[in-house]
């Protein structure tokens, strides 16, 4: 949002990559057929580039949990006034519980999300959108770019579309070879990457909108929700918690698969494990840990999307199908 009417056009260079990336990820996973996220990187890259960007992914996918698990601990703060570390507990015991069923029970779970995602993004940013606290005409005035990770607002949209990528290739390859057929493995994260691409563009536009006390807070949809109405600050902060807990579904889900069949003995010990490790670890500061892994992982992301692309060209003007 610190670039001001860049932000705009940043969101739509993210969305693109995200609507490209997440439909040709899907795919592969269908034509491999790849129950573990790993078949896919070896078939793309080959076994040992593979298996490095396999390892980087490991480090990534449980740093990222840990980061998800102490921010629903925040998020419970910020929004309802629950203790951090009950917040966080929530979470973990949410996840032992819900990892545990079926994979198409984990994808209903996560589907339900999405419509009151979509309803409370639109009410939030859509009322900022036409009633803003900054003309669109000042919006540069109050942007901060000191705040932005590389003061790119190009490069920085590219990044974030990686990091996207790069944070769903593995959950999005194990749905692409659980798709009864390869239009629905293509379709469904297609119409995924639009609904988010769509909001993403949306919610830039509504916290420009009130650019100047966003600036004030970690949490600025939080502060919109709250200056329209109490009630939905708390619908807010339960969606929030939401897409928290989504995202940590999506990354233990395909590391848990890695390593051991579902719903196995070894599946739910690592399970207990990888919980426990990571709430513990979640008390620490991870300012750090936040600024390698978020960079890390748009950078695997571009990579993965640019072998994407590279393949997708060499399908549409070779005879030799890749895939």
């Amino acid at each position: 949002m610190n670039y001001g009417k860049f932000s705009l056009v940043g969101a739509i260079i993210s969305g693109l990559i995200v609507i490209f990336a997440t439909r040709q990820v899907a795919k592969v996973g269908y034509r491999l057929e790849a129950e573990s996220y790993d078949i896919s990187l070896n078939a793309m890259f080959g076994p040992i580039v593979g298996r490095i960007i396999d390892y980087l992914l490991i480090f990534l996918l449980y740093g990222t949990t840990i980061i998800m698990i102490a921010g629903g601990g925040a998020a419970f703060y910020d929004g309802f006034g629950v203790p951090t570390w009950l917040g966080s507990l929530i979470i973990v015991l949410l996840l032992f519980v819900v990892l545990q069923v079926k994979f198409d029970s984990i994808l209903s779970i996560l589907g339900a999300v999405t419509p009151l995602l979509v309803i409370t993004v639109l009410v939030i940013a859509g009322y900022n959108i036409l009633n803003p606290s900054v003309p669109f005409s000042e919006v540069n005035q109050h942007t901060d770019i000191s705040t932005t990770p590389t003061r790119s607002w190009w490069w920085d949209a590219i990044t974030y579309g990686g990091l996207i990528i790069g944070n769903s290739f593995s959950f999005l390859t194990i749905v692409g070879a659980e798709a009864d057929r390869h239009k629905i493995a293509r379709r469904g994260a297609l119409y995924g990457g639009v609904i988010f691409s769509v909001l993403l563009l949306i919610m830039v536009a509504g916290i420009l909108s009130n650019i100047q006390e966003a600036n004030t807070v970690e949490l600025p949809t939080l502060l919109m929700a709250e200056q329209i109405h109490p009630v939905l600050m708390y619908t807010m902060a339960t969606v929030m918690v939401a897409v928290i807990f989504n995202s940590c579904v999506g990354m233990l889900y395909p590391l848990l698969n890695r390593f051991t069949a579902p719903n196995s003995k070894p599946y739910r010990l690592l399970l207990f494990i990888l919980l426990i490790l990571g709430y513990l670890f979640s008390f620490v500061g991870f300012a750090d840990l936040v600024n390698t892994v978020y960079p890390l992982f748009g950078y695997i992301g571009l990579f993965i999307t640019l072998a994407l692309l590279i393949r997708w060209i060499t399908n549409k003007t070779s005879k030799k199908k890749l895939m």
